[in-house]
């Protein structure tokens, strides 16, 4: 069964995606499209912030991303790595953290600073 299931999986699955931690910095950017029929376009959105958690494995694996919004509000965004709307991930910062899940980072109050991993 395992074989069947990886068989239907390599069509899907993307090879470009970079090395991705809890602790790093990313920017996703995703496929967003706007209105319908004849009037239907496409735009790239970017979405920067610091990976808390990564799940998951082959093509259900997924990282969670959360950026201060307007106001000091914290908004978290739950990505598929293989998903077709995301057209790239970059790497703009690499952190050191000892946890493998950051959810503590929703209750810290102001700026967050994580040291810089040298790899």
């Amino acid at each position: 069964m395992d074989k069947i299931i990886n068989a239907v999986e390599t069509n899907y699955k993307k090879e470009d995606i970079p090395e991705i931690r809890p602790g790093d910095t990313v920017r996703v950017n995703v496929k967003v499209v706007e209105g319908e029929g004849e009037r239907k376009r496409e735009r790239i959105q970017p979405f920067e912030g610091l990976v808390i958690k990564i799940r998951g494995a082959g093509l259900g694996r997924s990282f969670t991303v959360r950026k201060m919004g307007a106001d000091k509000v914290g908004v978290e965004r739950i990505f598929p790595f293989h998903s077709p709307s995301i057209s790239s991930i970059e790497v703009l910062k690499k952190g050191k953290v000892r946890r493998a899940k950051l959810y503590y980072l929703r209750d810290v109050k102001g700026k967050i600073r994580i040291k810089e991993r040298k790899d």
